[in-house]
């Protein structure tokens, strides 16, 4: 490259990963973005508002939220000097990997996955190791153990539930590796209260784990970026380090603080999403066509007998929005669906069984997304 280009310079290997891109696409029904379908309460808004509008704003916010982290250690049942607060989780991951990559570092993930591991890890200079899934698309223990271990990783990064496959890691599978890979696993938990398990009761006992965990999913707070990491102490220190000051705003940090005082509010918007997976995994099993991999989360991986783009811009077309995952490993004939409303799910079903029967698909070829 030449030394006048405004490129030359740049890390190769930045240069050649993709970026996390998402296409506006304007829609009545959004399930491309596994989002909660029912919003922050309108209450607990007017009371973050009512706190907010008593702060100055000329002023920064906490250095370190000291309040928030302790809400969180009691919410969550970990202790305060073990808890971080990012600007949504994916910060909290990227600061857990700063502090891990080192010169010719190797991060293992599984694939299919969330693109976002890919992309940090390789920025940072890190170089992937791969580990697939089983084609049932769930873990498999051992080969994520024996291909971290001989590929000579230093961490490894697992979600569960895995988006965009919704299968999970069992507490026994996750222990397996502990006790057999030296390296640090980051767990992502951004799913968790969907599944209703979690890591955190084996933390004490492995001080090489760290969880990241969102208040986007099961609280409804997407846009307003805020999630939280727990690990030993220790360990906690030195991600801090990597931490950006002032990381989180004034308001998010108002309004979480206003989601845990009423954390039991966000009760009834989970067992509604729990209900309408249930219902829709079995409708969408019913559609000639389609294959539904079992799913722990707020979304569904489905198999369809046709192009899936076609599929992906028939519902477009009907003012449904899902996700395009053909482009992915493992994923050439496969969409992902968020759980919505019982009225919106009802829309998507219509559609699916409409167009999957007569052949009426026809794709256009469009942007390909992140996920």
């Amino acid at each position: 490259m030449k030394k006048n280009s405004a490129l030359y310079g740049i890390k190769s290997q930045v240069l050649k990963v993709p970026a996390y891109t998402l296409h506006a696409y304007e829609a009545d029904i959004k399930l491309n973005q596994n989002e909660n379908p029912y919003d922050f309460p309108e209450d607990l808004k007017e009371e973050t508002f009512r706190r907010y509008r008593e702060r100055q704003w000329s002023r920064y916010p906490d250095f370190v939220p000291d309040s928030l982290q302790s809400r969180i250690a009691e919410f969550a049942g970990w202790r305060k000097d073990g808890v971080l607060v990012g600007n949504g989780s994916n910060e909290l991951l990227q600061a857990a990997l700063m502090i891990l990559i080192k010169t010719r570092t190797k991060v293992a993930i599984p694939v299919p996955t969330f693109t976002v591991y890919r992309l940090i890890s390789t920025v940072l200079g890190a170089g992937v190791v791969d580990i697939p899934l089983n084609p049932d698309m769930s873990y498999n223990i051992d080969r994520l153990i024996a291909t971290s271990r001989e590929s000579g990783a230093s961490a490894l990064i697992i979600n569960t539930p895995n988006n965009p496959t919704g299968s999970v890691l069992t507490e026994d599978g996750l222990k397996e590796i502990l006790e057999n890979f030296s390296g640090h696993v980051l767990l992502d938990e951004a799913y968790y209260e969907f599944w209703g398990r979690s890591a955190l009761n084996i933390l004490e006992s492995y001080p090489r784990l760290i969880i990241t965990r969102t208040f986007s999913k099961a609280m409804g707070m997407a846009g307003l970026r805020l999630g939280y990491l727990m690990a030993h102490p220790d360990l906690a220190a030195q991600i801090s380090k990597a931490k950006l000051p002032y990381n989180v705003n004034q308001f998010s940090l108002t309004a979480a603080e206003v989601a845990l005082e009423n954390a039991g509010r966000f009760r009834p918007a989970i067992e509604a999403v729990l209900q309408e997976r249930t219902r829709l995994e079995t409708e969408l099993g019913r559609i000639p066509g389609v294959k539904v991999y079992p799913s722990r989360a707020n979304f569904f991986l489905v198999e369809v007998g046709k192009e899936p783009r076609a599929v992906f811009d028939d519902l477009y077309r009907q003012g449904i929005l899902i996700r395009d995952v053909s482009h992915y490993p493992m994923l050439s004939k496969c969409l992902r669906i968020s759980v919505g409303t019982r009225e919106e799910n009802d829309r998507l079903l219509s559609a699916l069984r409409a167009g999957l029967s007569t052949g009426a698909m026809s794709g256009v070829e469009g942007a390909r997304e992140s996920i």
